[in-house]
């Protein structure tokens, strides 16, 4: 099966970086570009761990576009508190090798599916500002890609930054708000914080597996979830860190690791006492559905390709040969 054409919009963070593997180096990405922008990082921040994580994989050769800054109306509300300051466990990387590309995101996303309609898959890993941006100069987008998923959102309510709310849609509800309103369920497929903390937590085993393998994909995907491993333990109790990019990043490549999902129709919150919640609306009355909502994944079959793509050996020294701090 040739590999999956694909434009990936990015916050990078230390599991941002991780899906940037899966779809650079298993084989089953074509990464046409990435484009980033402000979320769990600043955008700049954002834009060299993007550079980073690509040099890792040994694909120094995809573009990177910098993109917004800030969300559409809100002051920038970033997750350095769980990522690190640098958003990649704060372990010392060396800059990247690479620069960013100069054309702007949002021209990127807007362009690139009018040179190739209908071929290429959205990713998005981050808040929706970018997306969000190009739906208000282009309504019809997302009919111009193949097919757009989003990691967004908590389709239990049960959130990680608020009681209700997932990060990537809290960080800029509006713009999360404007995706819905423009999508349809045969085009736009969300995996929600629901399915990876079911599906894809990194337990302490997968970590010390992770750690032994020595690659130097395996041995960057560990160290830079230090601080999320921290924050996992203490914040959200789970047996692990959860990846939910990389979960979302393995949907879009492998849509059988799907195990269950529905149609519904969705909202999103702007209040702020609920601000970024999801409202479903499940009812026999309710509108027609918009979004396909991803419920639960085949976990074996994630870590299945987790683990094959990063035991693959590359050529080339790894950025981790400069890092200065220690291991998990």
């Amino acid at each position: 099966m040739p590999a999956l054409p694909l434009i990936i919009d990015t916050d990078t963070g230390s599991d941002d970086a991780v899906a940037l593997l899966l779809a650079a180096a298993s084989g089953l990405g074509d990464i046409r570009a990435v484009t980033t922008v402000a979320g769990n990082v600043p955008v700049e921040t954002g834009t060299r761990n993007a550079l980073i994580s690509l040099e890792t994989a040994g694909r120094t050769d995809i573009p990177v576009h910098p993109g917004c800054a800030r969300p559409m109306t809100r002051t920038l509300s970033t997750a350095q508190h769980v990522h690190g300051e640098d958003g990649m466990g704060d372990i010392g990387l060396p800059d990247p090798a690479t620069t960013c590309h100069h054309t702007h995101a949002v021209e990127t996303l807007l362009s690139s599916p009018h040179r190739h309609p209908g071929e290429l898959t959205l990713v998005t890993l981050a808040p929706l500002t970018n997306i969000a941006a190009a739906l208000l100069r282009d309504p019809d987008l997302f009919t111009r890609y193949r097919h757009v998923y989003c990691m967004a959102g908590a389709a239990d309510l049960r959130g990680n930054v608020s009681p209700t709310a997932e990060f990537n849609v809290w960080a800029d509800p509006e713009a999360a708000r404007i995706v819905t309103q423009a999508a349809t369920p045969e085009k736009v497929t969300w995996i929600g914080w629901d399915v990876s903390r079911k599906d894809a937590v990194m337990t302490p085993t997968d970590q010390q597996r992770l750690e032994q393998l020595g690659t130097p994909m395996a041995t960057f995907a560990h160290r830079i979830n230090r601080t999320v491993a921290d924050w996992a333990r203490d914040v959200t109790g789970l047996a692990g860190y959860d990846l939910p990019d990389p979960v979302a990043m393995a949907v879009a490549l492998k849509p059988d690791l799907i195990t269950e999902q529905e149609q519904a129709h969705v909202d999103i919150s702007v209040t702020d006492d609920t601000r970024g919640q999801m409202i479903i609306d499940r009812r026999l009355s309710a509108p027609a559905p918009n979004i396909t909502l991803v419920r639960r994944v085949d976990e074996t079959g994630f870590k299945k390709l987790l683990f094959d793509t990063v035991t693959t050996p590359l050529p080339g020294p790894s950025p981790l040969a400069d890092a200065t701090a220690p291991a998990l």
